[in-house]
C-alpha cells in the first residue's frame, strides 16, 4: 500500500474514529482498538464480511479478496471490496467501516459466546 493511499484512507475514516495501518505480506491491514477489520492491496480496500453483512456487498456487485497460494489454488478471505462511492464520502465510509468493524469483532467473539 502506498503511503500517499494509506493516509488518504485513514483520513478518509476518521468519521469512523482512530484507526491505524500495519504493513504485512505485501498488503496492509487496517485497524480500530487492536481489530483488523480492512485489509488494502493493491491500492484497493477490502472490508471484513461475515454472514451478517456479506448481502450488502454482494448487493453491490462487490468482489470477494483473493489470492493465488504458492501450491496454485486460490484462496478466497473474509472481506470484500468497499464501494468506491467510500472513497469520496465520509460518512459512506464511516457506515461501511462500522459494518465491517462490527463483523470483525463478531469473527473474534469465541463460539456460542453471545454479545452482552
Amino acid at each position: 500500500m502506498s503511503s500517499e493511499f494509506s493516509e488518504f484512507l485513514i483520513e478518509q475514516m476518521s468519521g469512523f474514529g482512530n484507526v491505524s495501518a500495519r504493513r504485512m505480506f505485501g498488503a496492509a491491514g487496517l485497524y480500530r482498538d487492536g481489530v483488523m477489520f480492512a485489509l488494502v492491496a493493491d491500492d484497493v480496500l477490502y472490508f471484513r464480511v461475515d454472514e451478517a453483512t456479506r448481502g450488502d456487498f454482494v448487493a453491490e456487485g462487490l468482489d470477494s479478496f483473493s489470492y493465488r497460494t504458492k501450491s496454485g489454488r486460490t484462496a478466497v478471505m473474509a472481506y470484500m471490496r468497499a464501494p468506491e462511492r467510500c472513497l469520496e464520502d465520509i460518512d459512506e465510509m464511516a457506515a461501511w467501516c462500522r459494518k465491517a468493524y462490527e463483523a470483525a469483532l463478531r469473527a473474534k467473539r469465541p463460539a456460542g459466546k453471545r454479545a452482552s
